[in-house]
Protein backbone atom coordinates (compact mmCIF):
# COMPACT_ATOMS: atom_id res chain seq x y z
CA UNK A 1 0.00 0.00 0.00
CA UNK A 2 1.43 3.00 -1.13
CA UNK A 3 2.42 6.33 1.28
CA UNK A 4 0.22 9.47 1.38
CA UNK A 5 1.58 12.33 0.37
CA UNK A 6 0.86 16.24 -0.01
CA UNK A 7 0.41 16.02 -4.01
CA UNK A 8 -2.32 13.27 -3.34
CA UNK A 9 -3.79 14.97 -0.95
CA UNK A 10 -3.86 18.29 -2.38
CA UNK A 11 -5.43 16.52 -5.98
CA UNK A 12 -8.21 15.06 -3.78
CA UNK A 13 -8.97 18.44 -1.81
CA UNK A 14 -9.29 20.00 -5.51
CA UNK A 15 -10.70 16.81 -7.04
CA UNK A 16 -13.97 14.58 -6.74
CA UNK A 17 -12.81 13.22 -3.59
CA UNK A 18 -15.45 13.62 -0.62
CA UNK A 19 -13.91 12.26 2.37
CA UNK A 20 -11.11 10.99 4.03
CA UNK A 21 -11.42 7.77 6.16
CA UNK A 22 -9.58 5.57 8.86
CA UNK A 23 -10.89 2.58 10.02
CA UNK A 24 -9.26 1.35 13.35
CA UNK A 25 -10.18 -2.27 14.17
CA UNK A 26 -9.23 -2.64 18.23
CA UNK A 27 -9.17 -5.36 21.06
CA UNK A 28 -9.24 -5.07 24.66
CA UNK A 29 -5.80 -4.72 25.87
CA UNK A 30 -6.88 -7.68 28.62
CA UNK A 31 -7.58 -9.98 25.66
CA UNK A 32 -10.35 -11.91 24.14
CA UNK A 33 -13.63 -11.76 26.49
CA UNK A 34 -11.92 -8.77 28.87
CA UNK A 35 -14.38 -6.18 30.39
CA UNK A 36 -14.17 -2.80 29.30
CA UNK A 37 -16.04 0.25 30.88
CA UNK A 38 -17.85 2.27 28.27
CA UNK A 39 -18.58 6.32 29.37
CA UNK A 40 -21.85 6.09 31.71
CA UNK A 41 -24.39 8.27 31.48
CA UNK A 42 -27.65 9.42 33.92
CA UNK A 43 -30.88 6.97 33.35
CA UNK A 44 -34.29 8.21 33.64
CA UNK A 45 -35.17 5.57 35.83
CA UNK A 46 -36.44 3.17 32.79
CA UNK A 47 -32.97 2.16 31.93
CA UNK A 48 -31.07 -1.22 32.91
CA UNK A 49 -27.91 0.34 33.14
CA UNK A 50 -25.84 3.36 32.25
CA UNK A 51 -24.45 2.82 28.91
CA UNK A 52 -24.84 4.31 25.26
CA UNK A 53 -26.19 0.56 23.97
CA UNK A 54 -27.75 0.49 20.52
CA UNK A 55 -28.84 -1.97 17.55
CA UNK A 56 -26.52 -1.10 14.13
CA UNK A 57 -26.30 -2.96 11.19
CA UNK A 58 -23.16 -3.72 10.64
CA UNK A 59 -21.59 -4.85 6.81
CA UNK A 60 -22.68 -5.02 3.64
CA UNK A 61 -25.64 -7.21 4.57
CA UNK A 62 -28.93 -7.21 6.91
CA UNK A 63 -26.80 -8.18 10.13
CA UNK A 64 -27.17 -6.89 12.83
CA UNK A 65 -24.78 -6.39 16.30
CA UNK A 66 -25.54 -5.10 19.92
CA UNK A 67 -23.11 -1.83 19.69
CA UNK A 68 -22.41 -0.19 22.80
CA UNK A 69 -20.62 3.45 22.29
CA UNK A 70 -16.84 3.11 24.04
CA UNK A 71 -16.00 7.07 23.03
CA UNK A 72 -18.43 9.88 21.46
CA UNK A 73 -17.70 11.86 18.62
CA UNK A 74 -17.50 14.94 21.45
CA UNK A 75 -14.57 13.62 23.66
CA UNK A 76 -13.06 11.85 20.35
CA UNK A 77 -12.76 15.14 19.05
CA UNK A 78 -10.81 16.50 22.47
CA UNK A 79 -8.47 13.03 22.48
CA UNK A 80 -8.27 14.35 18.74
CA UNK A 81 -7.02 17.87 19.81
CA UNK A 82 -4.72 16.53 22.83
CA UNK A 83 -3.05 14.86 20.09
CA UNK A 84 -2.21 17.31 18.15
CA UNK A 85 -1.18 19.26 20.75
CA UNK A 86 1.38 16.89 21.81
CA UNK A 87 2.88 17.46 18.32
CA UNK A 88 2.84 20.79 18.76
CA UNK A 89 4.97 21.01 22.03
CA UNK A 90 7.43 18.44 20.81
CA UNK A 91 7.95 20.94 17.82
CA UNK A 92 7.04 18.23 15.16
CA UNK A 93 3.81 19.87 13.79
CA UNK A 94 3.59 23.57 13.13
CA UNK A 95 0.71 25.37 12.61
CA UNK A 96 -0.78 28.52 14.84
CA UNK A 97 -1.81 27.70 18.36
CA UNK A 98 -3.05 30.29 20.69
CA UNK A 99 -2.85 30.18 24.23
CA UNK A 100 -3.61 32.23 27.31
CA UNK A 101 -0.97 31.72 29.48
CA UNK A 102 -2.02 32.26 33.66
CA UNK A 103 1.51 31.67 34.80
CA UNK A 104 1.96 35.32 35.07
CA UNK A 105 -0.49 35.50 38.03
CA UNK A 106 -0.04 33.49 41.35
CA UNK A 107 -3.04 33.07 42.45
CA UNK A 108 -4.00 31.21 38.86
CA UNK A 109 -0.31 30.08 38.27
CA UNK A 110 -0.95 26.02 38.44
CA UNK A 111 -3.65 26.68 35.06
CA UNK A 112 0.11 26.97 33.44
CA UNK A 113 -0.69 27.77 29.69
CA UNK A 114 -4.15 27.06 28.71
CA UNK A 115 -4.32 26.54 24.46
CA UNK A 116 -7.18 26.64 21.40
CA UNK A 117 -6.97 22.89 21.28
CA UNK A 118 -7.85 22.76 25.20
CA UNK A 119 -10.67 25.38 25.42
CA UNK A 120 -14.20 23.75 24.98
CA UNK A 121 -14.98 25.96 22.54
CA UNK A 122 -11.97 26.48 20.97
CA UNK A 123 -11.13 30.24 19.71
CA UNK A 124 -14.69 31.08 20.54
CA UNK A 125 -14.83 30.18 24.33
CA UNK A 126 -15.19 32.38 26.96
CA UNK A 127 -12.16 31.92 28.03
CA UNK A 128 -10.29 33.52 25.19
CA UNK A 129 -13.06 36.44 25.05
CA UNK A 130 -11.84 37.37 28.73
CA UNK A 131 -8.14 37.65 28.37
CA UNK A 132 -6.09 40.37 26.69
CA UNK A 133 -4.08 40.54 23.29
CA UNK A 134 -1.46 43.03 23.91
CA UNK A 135 -3.85 44.80 26.74
CA UNK A 136 -6.81 44.72 24.79
CA UNK A 137 -9.62 42.54 25.22
CA UNK A 138 -9.23 40.19 23.05
CA UNK A 139 -12.82 40.87 21.37
CA UNK A 140 -11.95 44.40 20.99
CA UNK A 141 -8.00 43.73 19.02
CA UNK A 142 -7.45 43.02 16.14
CA UNK A 143 -7.05 39.37 15.86
CA UNK A 144 -10.47 39.33 17.75
CA UNK A 145 -12.58 41.51 15.36
CA UNK A 146 -11.04 39.35 12.67
CA UNK A 147 -12.13 36.29 14.65
CA UNK A 148 -15.43 37.75 15.44
CA UNK A 149 -16.32 38.43 11.57
CA UNK A 150 -15.24 35.57 10.25
CA UNK A 151 -17.89 33.22 8.23
CA UNK A 152 -18.42 30.03 6.65
CA UNK A 153 -18.12 32.69 3.22
CA UNK A 154 -14.67 34.00 4.41
CA UNK A 155 -12.65 32.21 6.98
CA UNK A 156 -9.20 33.49 5.95
CA UNK A 157 -8.63 35.04 9.27
CA UNK A 158 -10.17 31.76 11.43
CA UNK A 159 -7.55 30.04 8.87
CA UNK A 160 -4.72 31.83 9.80
CA UNK A 161 -5.10 32.45 13.77
CA UNK A 162 -6.84 29.27 14.55
CA UNK A 163 -7.01 26.58 11.44
CA UNK A 164 -7.99 23.50 14.14
CA UNK A 165 -11.40 25.47 15.14
CA UNK A 166 -12.46 24.88 11.53
CA UNK A 167 -11.28 21.37 11.21
CA UNK A 168 -12.92 20.34 14.30
CA UNK A 169 -15.72 22.95 14.08
CA UNK A 170 -16.64 26.05 16.46
CA UNK A 171 -20.05 28.24 17.19
CA UNK A 172 -18.93 31.44 17.69
CA UNK A 173 -22.23 32.14 20.64
CA UNK A 174 -19.76 33.83 23.57
CA UNK A 175 -18.97 36.62 21.34
CA UNK A 176 -20.41 40.36 20.78
CA UNK A 177 -23.23 38.70 17.93
CA UNK A 178 -24.52 35.73 20.60
CA UNK A 179 -26.36 33.14 19.23
CA UNK A 180 -25.79 34.73 15.97
CA UNK A 181 -22.38 34.29 15.53
CA UNK A 182 -20.58 32.68 12.70
CA UNK A 183 -20.85 28.43 12.71
CA UNK A 184 -18.24 26.16 11.09
CA UNK A 185 -18.59 22.67 10.55
CA UNK A 186 -17.20 19.67 11.93
CA UNK A 187 -14.81 18.34 9.32
CA UNK A 188 -13.30 15.78 11.70
CA UNK A 189 -15.51 12.91 12.92
CA UNK A 190 -14.96 10.10 14.97
CA UNK A 191 -16.51 7.99 17.59
CA UNK A 192 -14.78 4.05 19.28
CA UNK A 193 -18.27 1.79 19.19
CA UNK A 194 -18.04 -1.99 20.71
CA UNK A 195 -19.91 -4.92 18.98
CA UNK A 196 -21.82 -7.73 19.89
CA UNK A 197 -21.85 -6.10 23.84
CA UNK A 198 -23.30 -8.00 26.51
CA UNK A 199 -23.19 -5.73 29.71
CA UNK A 200 -21.79 -7.01 32.91
CA UNK A 201 -21.88 -6.54 36.49
CA UNK A 202 -19.36 -4.91 39.44
CA UNK A 203 -19.58 -6.11 42.50
CA UNK A 204 -17.28 -3.78 45.45
CA UNK A 205 -16.88 -4.88 49.32
CA UNK A 206 -14.55 -3.44 51.83
CA UNK A 207 -13.21 -5.23 54.93
CA UNK A 208 -12.03 -2.68 57.76
CA UNK A 209 -9.17 -4.04 59.26
CA UNK A 210 -9.90 -2.15 62.75
CA UNK A 211 -13.46 -3.17 62.52
CA UNK A 212 -14.61 0.33 63.22
CA UNK A 213 -18.41 -1.00 62.49
CA UNK A 214 -20.06 1.48 65.34
CA UNK A 215 -20.49 3.50 68.04
CA UNK A 216 -22.62 4.27 70.62
CA UNK A 217 -25.34 7.30 69.99
CA UNK A 218 -23.55 9.01 72.65
CA UNK A 219 -19.79 8.41 71.28
CA UNK A 220 -20.60 9.22 67.33
CA UNK A 221 -18.23 11.71 65.59
CA UNK A 222 -18.42 14.93 64.73
CA UNK A 223 -16.91 17.25 61.90
CA UNK A 224 -13.63 19.07 63.24
CA UNK A 225 -13.40 23.15 63.17
CA UNK A 226 -10.33 22.70 62.00
CA UNK A 227 -10.77 21.43 58.36
CA UNK A 228 -7.34 19.62 58.55
CA UNK A 229 -8.25 17.21 61.38
CA UNK A 230 -11.13 16.07 59.36
CA UNK A 231 -13.49 15.30 62.17
CA UNK A 232 -13.49 14.97 66.02
CA UNK A 233 -14.70 12.67 68.81
CA UNK A 234 -14.34 16.12 71.14
CA UNK A 235 -18.04 18.56 70.95
CA UNK A 236 -16.22 21.32 71.96
CA UNK A 237 -13.39 20.99 68.75
CA UNK A 238 -16.30 20.90 66.43
CA UNK A 239 -18.24 22.56 63.69
CA UNK A 240 -21.03 24.62 64.72
CA UNK A 241 -23.99 25.20 62.56
CA UNK A 242 -26.31 28.44 62.14
CA UNK A 243 -27.56 27.47 65.93
CA UNK A 244 -23.85 26.57 67.61
CA UNK A 245 -24.94 23.08 67.93
CA UNK A 246 -22.33 20.66 66.93
CA UNK A 247 -22.34 18.75 63.65
CA UNK A 248 -21.96 15.14 63.33
CA UNK A 249 -20.32 13.76 60.31
CA UNK A 250 -22.25 13.46 57.70
CA UNK A 251 -19.74 13.32 54.67
CA UNK A 252 -18.27 10.17 52.81
CA UNK A 253 -20.35 7.51 52.58
CA UNK A 254 -23.91 7.86 51.35
CA UNK A 255 -25.47 5.50 53.55
CA UNK A 256 -25.17 5.34 57.65
CA UNK A 257 -26.65 7.51 60.22
CA UNK A 258 -24.33 10.91 61.03
CA UNK A 259 -21.72 10.25 63.12
CA UNK A 260 -21.06 6.71 62.37
CA UNK A 261 -17.46 5.81 61.41
CA UNK A 262 -18.87 5.03 57.77
CA UNK A 263 -19.48 8.89 57.61
CA UNK A 264 -15.87 9.61 57.98
CA UNK A 265 -14.75 6.50 55.72
CA UNK A 266 -14.44 3.82 58.13
CA UNK A 267 -15.93 0.64 58.81
CA UNK A 268 -16.89 -2.73 55.99
CA UNK A 269 -18.64 -2.16 52.78
CA UNK A 270 -20.91 -4.64 52.30
CA UNK A 271 -20.28 -6.64 49.48
CA UNK A 272 -22.74 -5.82 46.65
CA UNK A 273 -23.44 -5.74 43.35
CA UNK A 274 -23.83 -2.80 40.34
CA UNK A 275 -25.72 -4.22 37.88
CA UNK A 276 -26.17 -0.47 36.03
CA UNK A 277 -22.32 0.06 35.42
CA UNK A 278 -20.83 -3.22 35.47
CA UNK A 279 -18.36 -2.76 32.02
CA UNK A 280 -19.19 -4.80 29.08
CA UNK A 281 -17.56 -7.41 26.68
CA UNK A 282 -17.30 -7.38 22.94
CA UNK A 283 -16.08 -8.70 19.99
CA UNK A 284 -14.54 -6.05 18.74
CA UNK A 285 -14.08 -2.36 18.45
CA UNK A 286 -14.02 -0.05 15.66
CA UNK A 287 -12.79 3.56 15.69
CA UNK A 288 -14.04 5.22 12.32
CA UNK A 289 -13.00 8.41 11.45
CA UNK A 290 -13.78 10.97 8.30
CA UNK A 291 -12.12 13.86 7.40
CA UNK A 292 -15.10 15.90 5.45
CA UNK A 293 -13.17 17.61 2.50
CA UNK A 294 -17.19 18.17 0.95
CA UNK A 295 -17.44 20.47 4.01
CA UNK A 296 -14.04 21.92 3.71
CA UNK A 297 -14.70 22.64 -0.28
CA UNK A 298 -17.80 25.00 1.52
CA UNK A 299 -15.17 27.08 3.13
CA UNK A 300 -14.27 30.27 0.70
CA UNK A 301 -11.66 32.42 1.54
CA UNK A 302 -12.30 35.75 0.30
CA UNK A 303 -9.86 37.81 -1.65
CA UNK A 304 -8.18 34.60 -2.70
CA UNK A 305 -8.33 32.53 -6.52
CA UNK A 306 -9.39 29.10 -6.66
CA UNK A 307 -5.30 27.33 -6.36
CA UNK A 308 -5.33 29.62 -2.82
CA UNK A 309 -8.30 28.35 -1.70
CA UNK A 310 -7.43 24.87 -2.49
CA UNK A 311 -3.51 25.68 -0.83
CA UNK A 312 -5.68 26.66 2.50
CA UNK A 313 -8.24 23.62 2.53
CA UNK A 314 -5.35 21.33 2.09
CA UNK A 315 -3.82 22.62 4.93
CA UNK A 316 -6.55 22.11 7.04
CA UNK A 317 -7.06 18.68 5.46
CA UNK A 318 -3.27 17.58 6.16
CA UNK A 319 -3.93 18.82 10.07
CA UNK A 320 -6.33 16.27 10.03
CA UNK A 321 -4.42 13.40 8.68
CA UNK A 322 -1.52 14.62 11.33
CA UNK A 323 -4.39 14.16 13.84
CA UNK A 324 -5.49 10.24 12.90
CA UNK A 325 -1.36 9.62 13.04
CA UNK A 326 -0.61 11.50 15.87
CA UNK A 327 -3.89 10.36 17.64
CA UNK A 328 -2.64 6.37 17.11
CA UNK A 329 0.91 7.22 18.46
CA UNK A 330 -0.89 7.99 21.70
CA UNK A 331 -2.42 4.89 22.21
CA UNK A 332 -6.19 4.19 23.14
CA UNK A 333 -6.59 4.52 26.65
CA UNK A 334 -9.92 5.83 27.03
CA UNK A 335 -10.67 5.76 30.83
CA UNK A 336 -9.85 3.36 33.63
CA UNK A 337 -10.41 -0.16 32.70
CA UNK A 338 -11.17 1.17 28.89
CA UNK A 339 -7.67 0.36 26.97
CA UNK A 340 -7.75 -0.66 23.66
CA UNK A 341 -5.05 -2.00 21.62
CA UNK A 342 -5.50 -1.22 17.44
CA UNK A 343 -4.98 -4.47 15.56
CA UNK A 344 -2.98 -2.70 12.65
CA UNK A 345 -1.27 0.44 12.01
CA UNK A 346 -3.77 3.63 10.57
CA UNK A 347 -4.89 2.94 6.81
CA UNK A 348 -6.62 6.18 4.91
CA UNK A 349 -9.39 5.26 2.57
CA UNK A 350 -9.83 8.14 -0.48
CA UNK A 351 -13.41 8.31 -0.95
CA UNK A 352 -14.95 9.38 -4.31
CA UNK A 353 -18.23 11.00 -4.96
CA UNK A 354 -19.07 8.04 -7.83
CA UNK A 355 -18.93 5.37 -5.54
CA UNK A 356 -15.83 3.48 -6.75
CA UNK A 357 -13.70 1.34 -4.63
CA UNK A 358 -11.85 3.57 -1.91
CA UNK A 359 -8.54 4.43 -3.17
CA UNK A 360 -5.89 3.02 0.12
CA UNK A 361 -2.81 4.70 1.98
CA UNK A 362 -0.76 4.31 4.34
CA UNK A 363 0.12 6.96 6.75
CA UNK A 364 2.42 7.46 9.85
CA UNK A 365 3.78 9.86 12.10
CA UNK A 366 6.72 11.38 10.15
CA UNK A 367 4.65 11.05 6.55
CA UNK A 368 1.88 13.64 8.15
CA UNK A 369 4.74 15.93 9.43
CA UNK A 370 5.89 15.87 6.13
CA UNK A 371 2.53 16.55 4.44
CA UNK A 372 1.36 19.27 6.82
CA UNK A 373 4.50 21.16 6.37
CA UNK A 374 4.63 21.27 2.73
CA UNK A 375 0.40 22.02 2.96
CA UNK A 376 1.39 25.27 4.94
CA UNK A 377 4.47 25.97 3.11
CA UNK A 378 2.39 26.20 -0.15
CA UNK A 379 -0.96 28.01 1.73
CA UNK A 380 2.30 30.69 2.65
CA UNK A 381 3.65 30.94 -1.07
CA UNK A 382 0.28 31.79 -2.09
CA UNK A 383 -0.03 34.64 0.51
CA UNK A 384 -2.61 32.63 2.42
CA UNK A 385 -0.21 31.35 5.10
CA UNK A 386 -0.67 30.76 8.76
CA UNK A 387 0.39 33.21 11.41
CA UNK A 388 3.84 32.19 12.57
CA UNK A 389 4.21 34.50 15.45
CA UNK A 390 2.73 32.92 19.12
CA UNK A 391 -0.83 34.15 19.85
CA UNK A 392 -0.16 34.91 23.44
CA UNK A 393 -3.22 35.67 25.75
CA UNK A 394 -3.04 36.50 29.56
CA UNK A 395 -5.60 36.55 31.37
CA UNK A 396 -7.99 40.39 32.24
CA UNK A 397 -8.00 40.54 35.88
CA UNK A 398 -11.61 40.14 36.08
CA UNK A 399 -11.46 36.95 34.88
CA UNK A 400 -8.30 35.92 37.95
CA UNK A 401 -10.64 37.55 39.99
CA UNK A 402 -13.27 35.63 39.54
CA UNK A 403 -11.20 32.39 39.43
CA UNK A 404 -10.14 33.61 42.67
CA UNK A 405 -13.94 33.65 44.44
CA UNK A 406 -14.87 30.77 42.88
CA UNK A 407 -11.93 28.76 44.36
CA UNK A 408 -12.92 30.24 47.81
CA UNK A 409 -16.66 28.59 47.38
CA UNK A 410 -14.79 25.51 46.13
CA UNK A 411 -12.88 24.92 49.08
CA UNK A 412 -15.34 25.85 51.60
CA UNK A 413 -17.69 23.54 50.21
CA UNK A 414 -15.30 20.43 50.02
CA UNK A 415 -16.20 17.56 51.79
CA UNK A 416 -13.67 17.32 55.03
CA UNK A 417 -11.39 14.10 53.77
Amino acid sequence: MAELTFKRLRDAVAGDTVAVRSRMTLQPAGGEGDKVFPPSYAVDGRTEHKYAVEERQIGDGDEVSTTVLLDSVASQANRAELALLAGWEHGELTFPVPYVDFTGDDGVADYGRLTVLEAPHRLADAIFRDSLLDDTLFRLSDVGRAITNATPRNATDLFRYSPTSLLFGMWDSTGPKGGLGSKFQRAYVSEIVGFNAAIGKKVKSRIDPLQTEKVAPEDRVFNSADPNEVWTLDADNAERDKKNNPVYASRGSEKGEPGQPSKINHGNVAPSIDAQAGGVTISKARQTTLISLAALRRLRFRGFGPEAETAARTAIAALGIATIAYQYEIDFDLRSRCLLLPTHPPRLELLTRDGSPAEAADVDRSVAARILTAAASQAAALDIGWKTEDIRLVPAPKLVELIRRSRKVSVAEQPAG
